[in-house]
């Protein structure tokens, strides 16, 4: 199937897409690996140019979203999104093209663009060129706001203020890190030699408030230019964002925001005396890591979060600012990544590993730990102490209380947040993936908040595992595979002749019906060694199943046999994978045969109530 559809031919799909129960059907692509129009590769992509316009024009019609990935501000020695800021955009997200034409009354001249276009290693490959591109974008910038300042156009300098004003409360705090980094040559703040400078927002007493206030007063006049450019970025930025998302509406996409679990280094500065002293972010032991994953985020601290009487304290004030910043930005929607990071952290001690016998817990439920015992919600006795404190079920039971306790950061933040944006929790898509502790579960149960079904991380040897085709159910958003995994042909070409893959195959073929073979076994061991046929049998088992929502990521619709990220690993190979700039001319996955098979493996009657789409399916 090409990329390229009739209108009829996409209104046969949608009449698929309803008839299987599908209310949502996202296209993943973080905005780095948008496409770049003929001449504009510059070396990293964007949502927000004519190659993410192309993007969005294809989209429409087949998907009614698209799920882009965190949109915070990286660092030049770590292309993963995750890591990037919480309010601050990235920079690399700001299309260069739109400043030398008129509309920004040419602020970067085309000479500057074309070096830059020429001059990208990777613009013949389907790679983003991180390290050249981040240093390449900064000059760019640079150039483009002391054009900006020698303007002085009266409407965009008013747009400029007002919006400096508006973003005051993160901005101000933002821009100043820069200005330090500059100083001291490196933005890590734990390397500067100042110690006045690593805690200037982390005063200890009302006399080093005021020396901390004097500093900051000269660090921005020092550096007032720095800190001015760092803001007119992100004002460009803010722009190019609010069209796109104008764009994408008039072409009836929804553009779902991505919320990282992770803190940034100009974060944990601004904000270290809302985060709990010594503790950081992990995981527990589990598929990807023998030792658990160390990602050094830090945790924010419990006490900081809700006052006595259950209000929001300072953090959770700071986290309802985030959310209510996102949502107002992003109407389709926030994915939140790890979300039982907000729900029941597992929390290691710094310089140590993730591990039980080096201290780790969980934050909430570990009141047997000599530590995190004040901030546990259940008591021992709701605990079965013979399971490990990594494991789901080691909370055996909760009451109606601790839920709510558990739920707080959910319903006073987040819902909440969406609430005043005019948005519902169907707004909220929850990444639960992998560990799913019974507080977690009870806790999306609660608030009936949607989850993921990932069908590639199902456990074949358990019939009633919830990624399993018949165990999907209706409130949930089913999937293949996200930015962690392989596309859905590499993992079905690692199942080939394995006893892993039969275990697979036997499950699919329990659970879907195959009309066209009448002999089961035979069918079997097709699946089993035709890698082919059991990719297309992975992707129809998504829309057979219950699921009303349907996310597919880049690789697996245009069928690129490529990973965009391998988790562990760091450096200019990983997160770089794009979609070709001539995606136009690509084959696809073919969706209409895929729709029909969903239709047909729901069973005979319901095959035959549908027969006529069934044929027009056909015929795409």
């Amino acid at each position: 199937m090409v990329c390229t559809l009739e209108k009829n031919a996409t209104k046969t799909i949608q009449k698929a897409l309803k008839t299987l129960g599908k209310k949502n059907f996202a296209l993943i692509m973080h905005s780095g690996s948008f496409p770049s129009a003929a001449g504009e590769n510059t070396g990293f992509g964007t949502v927000n140019s004519n190659g993410g316009k192309e993007v969005i024009d294809f989209a429409s019609g087949i998907f009614n979203s698209i799920q882009l990935g965190p949109a915070g501000k990286t660092k030049g020695c770590d292309a993963s999104p995750y890591t990037g800021t919480i309010f601050s955009g990235n920079p690399l997200f700001i299309d260069l093209k739109q400043l030398t034409e008129k509309k920004w009354h040419y602020i970067l001249s085309v000479e500057t663009y074309n070096e830059i276009v020429e001059g990208n290693p990777n613009k013949h490959v389907n790679k983003t060129a991180y390290s050249y591109i981040y240093n390449k974008q900064a000059e760019a910038l640079l150039e483009a706001w002391n054009n900006f300042k020698k303007l002085d156009d009266k409407k965009l300098n008013k747009a400029f203020n007002d919006f400096k004003r508006e973003n005051d409360y993160w901005l101000d705090k933002d821009s100043l890190y820069e200005a330090l980094s500059i100083e001291h040559g490196n933005d890590y703040w734990p390397l500067w030699d100042s110690e006045t400078d690593k805690n200037l927002f982390n005063p200890k007493s009302i006399e080093e408030g005021i020396e901390y206030g004097k500093r900051i007063e000269e660090i921005s006049k020092k550096y007032s230019d720095e800190i001015e450019c760092y803001k007119f970025i992100q004002f460009v930025l803010d722009i190019q964002n609010q069209e796109t998302l104008e764009y994408a509406k008039k072409n009836n996409i929804k553009m779902i925001a991505d919320r990282q679990v992770a803190f940034s280094d100009r974060d944990t500065w601004a904000y270290q005396s809302l985060f709990l002293d010594g503790w950081m972010l992990g995981c527990p032991p589990d598929y990807f890591s023998k030792d658990g994953q160390a990602w050094g985020f830090p945790v924010m601290n419990p006490e900081k979060l809700f006052k006595a009487d259950g209000s929001l304290d300072e953090g959770g004030i700071l986290m309802k600012n985030l959310f209510k910043k996102m949502f107002k930005e992003n109407p389709g929607g926030v994915r939140i990544d790890h979300i039982v990071g907000l729900i029941d952290p597992w929390v290691y001690k710094a310089g140590k590993k993730p591990k039980i016998e080096e201290g780790a817990g969980r934050l909430y439920s570990s009141p047997e730990h000599p530590e995190l015992a004040k901030y546990a919600i259940p008591s021992l006795d709701d605990l079965d102490m013979e399971l490990e404190a990594d494991k789901e079920k080691r909370v055996k039971k909760l009451s109606k209380k601790q839920i709510k306790l558990y739920g707080r950061l959910i319903e006073k933040v987040v819902i909440a947040a969406a609430e005043e944006e005019g948005l519902d929790k169907n707004a909220i898509v929850c990444e639960d993936l992998g560990t799913l502790t019974n507080p977690v579960a009870a806790v999306m149960k609660e608030y009936k908040l949607l989850g993921m079904k990932l069908t590639q991380f199902v456990v074949p040897e358990k019939p009633e595992h919830p990624y399993r085709c018949k165990n999907i159910t209706e409130k949930t958003w089913a999937m293949v595979g996200t930015h962690d995994n392989e596309p859905i042909k590499m993992w079905a070409d690692s199942m080939v002749n394995t006893h892993e893959g039969y275990l697979h195959v036997k499950n699919l073929v329990e659970d879907l019906d195959f009309p066209d073979w009448n002999d089961k076994d035979a069918l079997i061991v097709e699946l089993t060694k035709n890698a082919e046929f059991l990719a297309q049998t992975k992707l129809v088992e998504i829309f057979a199943s219950k699921a009303e929502n349907i996310q597919i990521f880049f690789t697996d619709y245009f069928k690129l046999y490529d990973v965009y990220n391998r988790p562990g690993t760091s450096g200019d190979a990983n997160w770089s994978l794009r979609l070709p700039d001539n995606f136009l001319s690509m084959e696809t996955i073919d969706l209409a045969n895929i729709l029909k098979l969903a239709i047909i493996s729901r069973g005979a009657d319901f095959a035959e109530k549908n027969s006529k789409l069934i044929k027009e399916l056909d015929e795409i």
